[in-house]
């Protein structure tokens, strides 16, 4: 089932800042229109949940949010500064970090030496302390710190792939799908860790094909469908939303 209106952009809590604003963001591979227009905002703080079928141009938004695909139209603001047309670095070095659809950890390096490239941009004296407050949010990954990458199992990839992420000191974490092909007690697991992170204080945008899970511990939400945000609104408001229900939630 589809979600028949176009929402408008997302209102943000009051007295709440918005750390990204995107405007009327287009993308095309070639003939092809894969974004229509996106508009939505991020404030400072908050965890915004991105959910869809596939092909709904989920990950494409965070691709070019990281700047690793460019836009056709539109802008994108960070910070009150436009990065529409930085190059990804940059956006890395403004505080803009990835852990992206299929973990992409480095399998011949150790679990350490993937943790340090996180920190590449962001080299201090201090880098030892955030490596170990990486394995207090994922001990498991501590007693494996020495094993290469390649040996770890997929949950504790995609522990890696968001450890690495948070070396790079975010502003806005992007989490790209990160409880796909995981057992269900190891997705919840990685959840109630990005739950967590906000808690902490990290602004997250989490794309999920999990709506019910992405939603419950959500400020906020948008709905995607072919490259549109079809409908937007709180966590709870999107999980009390008939039409969620009948085309996200099996219900």
């Amino acid at each position: 089932m589809r979600l028949a209106e176009q929402a408008a952009p997302m209102p943000l809590a009051p007295d709440a800042r918005a750390l990204l604003e995107v405007k009327g963001l287009k993308v095309r591979y070639g003939p092809i229109e894969a974004l229509h227009g996106i508009d939505f905002a991020v404030a400072k703080g908050q965890l915004v949940a991105l959910v869809g079928a596939n092909g709904a141009g989920k990950t494409t938004l965070l691709r070019v949010l990281s700047g690793v695909h460019r836009q056709s139209e539109g802008t994108i603001g960070f910070d009150g500064t436009d990065i529409s047309r930085l190059a990804p670095h940059r956006r890395v070095a403004l505080g803009i970090c990835q852990a992206p659809e299929g973990r992409q950890v480095f399998g011949p390096m150790s679990v350490e030496d993937n943790i340090r490239l996180g920190a590449y941009r962001r080299q201090s004296a201090d880098l030892n302390e955030r490596i170990d407050q990486a394995y207090v949010l994922f001990p498991v990954l501590k007693e494996k710190r020495k094993l290469s990458a390649g040996t770890l199992s997929g949950g504790q990839q995609q522990m890696l792939a968001i450890a690495r992420a948070l070396m790079g000191e975010p502003k806005l974490l992007l989490l790209d799908e990160p409880s796909l092909g995981l057992a269900p007690l190891l997705a919840a697991e990685i959840l109630r860790v990005v739950d967590r992170l906000r808690q902490q204080g990290i602004t997250i945008l989490l794309v999920e094909q999990n709506a019910r899970a992405a939603l419950a511990i959500a400020d906020f939400g948008y709905v995607m469908e072919t490259g549109r945000i079809v409908k937007a609104g709180t966590g709870p408001e999107l999980l009390q939303s008939e039409d969620v229900k009948r085309a996200y939630l099996g219900m």
